[in-house]
């Protein structure tokens, strides 16, 4: 790094940010197999967590290919690259004071455990989102298992590039076989125990009955 380059305190901290936001910072870093639940997952979370005057904001893998992103491909190596850019911006959504939420495969475990190294131990929360690859196919919302099986992408996950499951998530939920409304209970129950929040949401009258 340039010598010349010097990090600036800010005087408004993240400790009066989350102050001001009643609520704690941290990332909750969903992985799993396309199709796993991932992104449904985060923003029914999310949902949940804006009802009660919450700052968040997920970081959606097919969004960020749009910007951030944008001109990463699907090797290795870009997608290390891409979990290294998405780290280094949920580190800064923490340091602003919000509940940050990624939804990638973040297939490799070298990449998720570097990502964790960006931040303290209690800034950083691993959730695995579990679903057999047959039920993964079976849902093939975009169509992706079908194209990746025909020979039409190459290195996909879990077809033709390998996913390495997580050995010690602070949480693994089963997104197979559990409904939408539990996954997300689960989650709002680790955040109560690790006092990012203060108290747990009461249920919402909005629906959660989005498939995943």
């Amino acid at each position: 790094m340039d010598n010349n380059i010097v990090w600036h305190r800010a005087t408004v901290t993240r400790e009066r940010r989350e102050k001001l936001n009643q609520h704690k910072s941290v990332v909750l870093w969903f992985t799993g197999l396309s199709g796993s639940g991932k992104s449904t997952l985060a923003h029914a979370l999310e949902e949940q967590l804006h009802q009660r005057e919450g700052r968040t904001y997920v970081f959606d893998g097919d969004n960020v290919r749009h910007g951030l992103c944008g001109d990463l491909g699907f090797s290795a190596e870009d997608r290390k690259e891409n979990i290294r850019r998405i780290g280094e911006m949920a580190k800064l959504f923490v340091e602003a004071g919000v509940i940050a939420l990624t939804a990638f495969i973040s297939p490799f475990s070298d990449d998720r455990k570097n990502v964790r190294k960006l931040f303290d131990d209690d800034d950083f929360i691993e959730v695995y989102c579990h679903c057999s690859i047959e039920e993964c196919e079976r849902r093939d919302v975009k169509g992706l298992y079908k194209r990746a099986r025909a020979g039409e992408i190459s290195d996909f996950t879990g077809i033709s590039s390998p996913y390495e499951v997580p050995e010690n998530p602070e949480i693994s939920i089963d997104t197979e076989n559990n409904t939408l409304e539990v996954c997300v209970e689960q989650l709002l129950d680790i955040l109560v125990e690790r006092r990012i929040l203060q108290q747990k949401i009461e249920n919402s009258e909005e629906s959660l009955s989005v498939a995943h």
